[in-house]
């Protein structure tokens, strides 16, 4: 076969037509032809999109994020990145299925910025503020009161807090790295007393995943079964993680005690800088309670007291260990332990049930082993009602130097080593050691607080693990969106009707 090229083929090097010239137009031609094809409509939203983004980087304080206005424009303007490639794909399938990825990607961009910037849901998991909040409530929680955090973890799926469900494979919801320092932007008002603020757990920075869902967190649990076997048995214990400040679980209480305040509770009055504060209206204790007939689930349906939170005494030799304390109690009457509020009470009475009561801790006060902190808990002897020795303690405040003496040390180690940074602070011969270093005072980075649940007996709080640093603060709750009765079916009062829309924090006005 003769191998020459043929005389009318082009060599591979020539253009088919050399008299045809490349017609594409310049840059800026073609630029200003996008230009004036975009309709008005499309301006209109690309303006409204820029003018929230604007604003939002204005609230930032960082001008080099206004670099991405240019992304913006090319979205919704010009179009030079094809992130619509597949509108003009020629399969319908990938059409449908990119229109699908398009829209879930989208709203999962502005769930991203709606809960980390302006507010999110969040349910009550516990019954720690009962009766103010109730366990099932689901509220919306406001992060611009006190002004958002810039997401220190910034890279995670926005639906879900610190980890995936199970038919996603569980694991982690976020990625370690990047991780961004503490920076909170400018709210209408900082935390006041009195407040309902939700906070990460500042206790939660290491965790047992198998007692992830658990009250008894890690601290607790070493204390009770050591450190070596709380990290060495995984069957039991399993993994030993450790979560950033914004991953950490949340938790709800209210402010008692404010940054600078002198606190202290005596006779389950909390003392702020010695004077007595008002307890709240739903502020609930636990009580023996003595009644003339039973208890009806009418009535307990009435006073909202969950069933479970009840326990009868019928032994006789129950009553009368209890009758030595309730002079007006006869052993035929009918014996009972259960949270209830003033209120409550008031109500009872009314009705000629209650025959007499006892608020359980003055004969059977707490023990201070599980305190904070424990060493001044036990050597003071503090209790959940009489709480911070006779002088009290100060909350610290951000630019407070205090002196580091061996109180002060006990009061505020978890706040130098694990807060603001020093983990090898430590106490030795009489001396605090910070940075290797020996010192006589500290000032304090951040601003902290003292958070309660207004259900006094029953509410893991700062008095367990102490204070809730500025850093960990979330945000308030600002409406009940909706609540259910985990005890009650839904013919039977499982949708608590009156809460629906209602004020979380009815005490604060």
């Amino acid at each position: 076969m003769d191998s020459t090229p043929n005389s009318k083929q082009q060599p591979d090097n020539q253009p088919i037509n050399p008299e045809v010239k490349d017609v594409r137009p310049d840059f800026k031609t073609d630029f200003l032809r996008r230009v004036r094809e975009v309709k008005t409509t499309r301006w209109i939203r690309f303006g409204l999109v820029a003018a929230l983004f604007l604003a939002w980087v204005i609230w930032m304080g960082s001008p080099l994020l206004a670099i991405f206005l240019f992304l913006l424009f090319d979205i919704y303007i010009t179009g030079y990145i094809p992130f619509t490639w597949w509108k003009k794909h020629p399969s319908k399938v990938v059409r449908t299925l990119m229109s699908w990825v398009d829209a879930i990607v989208y709203a999962l961009i502005l769930v991203y910025f709606m809960f980390a910037f302006v507010g999110q849901n969040y349910q009550i998991p516990s019954q720690s503020l009962e009766k103010t909040l109730l366990t099932g409530d689901y509220l919306w929680v406001n992060k611009m009161t006190y002004g958002p955090r810039v997401p220190m973890t910034p890279v995670y799926f926005p639906l879900v807090h610190n980890t995936m469900p199970s038919w996603l494979g569980g694991g982690k919801s976020y990625l370690d790295s990047p991780r961004l320092d503490y920076k909170r932007l400018k709210g209408f008002r900082n935390v006041e007393l009195g407040d309902i603020v939700v906070f990460n757990f500042p206790a939660g920075d290491t965790v047992a995943m198998k007692f992830a869902e658990s009250p008894e967190y890690y601290d607790m649990l070493v204390k009770s079964y050591g450190w070596r076997r709380v990290n060495t048995d995984k069957e039991i214990f399993g993994d030993i993680v450790y979560r950033p400040v914004d991953r950490r679980e949340n938790f709800v209480k209210r402010a008692v005690g404010l940054p600078g305040q002198v606190f202290k509770i005596s006779g389950d009055t909390i003392y702020l800088d010695g004077v007595a504060q008002p307890l709240p209206e739903n502020a609930q204790f636990k009580y023996f309670a003595v009644f003339s007939k039973p208890l009806s689930e009418e009535v307990l349906k009435e006073l909202d007291i969950t069933p479970s939170d009840v326990d009868q005494f019928t032994a006789v030799e129950d009553k009368q260990a209890l009758m030595s304390w309730m002079p007006k109690a006869k052993v035929t009457q009918f014996f009972y332990s259960l949270p209830l509020t003033n209120g409550m009470i008031d109500s009872l009475k009314q009705k000629g049930l209650l025959v007499d009561i006892l608020k359980i801790r003055s004969i059977m006060p707490e023990n201070g082993s599980y305190l904070f902190p424990e060493v001044l808990a036990e050597k003071e002897g503090w209790d959940l009602g009489n709480y911070g020795g006779k002088d009290g303690f100060i909350i610290p405040q951000k630019g407070m130097t205090l002196p580091m003496n061996e109180r002060n040390w006990w009061l505020y180690k978890r706040i130098i080593r694990n807060y603001e940074g020093h983990p090898d602070a430590e106490f030795k011969n009489g001396k605090v050691y910070i940075d290797g270093k020996p010192v006589d005072s500290y000032t304090f980075k951040m601003d902290h607080y003292f958070m309660m649940g207004d259900n006094r007996d029953l509410s893991q709080d700062s008095r367990f693990w102490g204070f809730v640093p500025e850093d960990h603060i979330v945000g308030t709750p600002m409406i009940v969106l909706v609540s259910l009765d985990k005890d009650r079916s839904i013919f039977d009062g499982k949708i608590r009707w009156s809460r629906i829309l209602s004020n979380p924090n009815p005490d604060k006005k």
